[in-house]
């Protein structure tokens, strides 16, 4: 089989389902992702988060932000791609 016939290849509904779940799961995560980056970003937006920050380095919190927002980028495409089930 081709690599062409086996994209064109339909689901089944368990698969549609799984890639359903998965792309919705890869959304919040994502979406989650970049509002902690956010919260470490701007501190002050948060008051509990504020006096944990303040305590720590500020250069490693704003790396581990930065971090975030990329994984929770990738997250975002990640649920866009839907590409579950390819082998590559």
């Amino acid at each position: 089989m081709a690599l062409e016939e086996f994209e064109k290849e339909q689901l089944s509904d368990r698969e549609k389902n799984m890639v359903r779940m998965k792309s919705i799961t890869n959304y919040a995560m994502g979406i989650f992702f970049i509002a902690v980056g956010f919260v470490f970003i701007f501190p002050n937006t948060i008051k509990f988060i504020a006096k944990f920050v303040a305590q720590k380095d500020p250069l490693m919190m704003n790396i581990f932000a930065i971090i975030c927002f990329i994984y929770g980028l990738f997250r975002l495409y990640r649920g866009y791609a839907k590409n579950y089930f390819r082998n590559y």
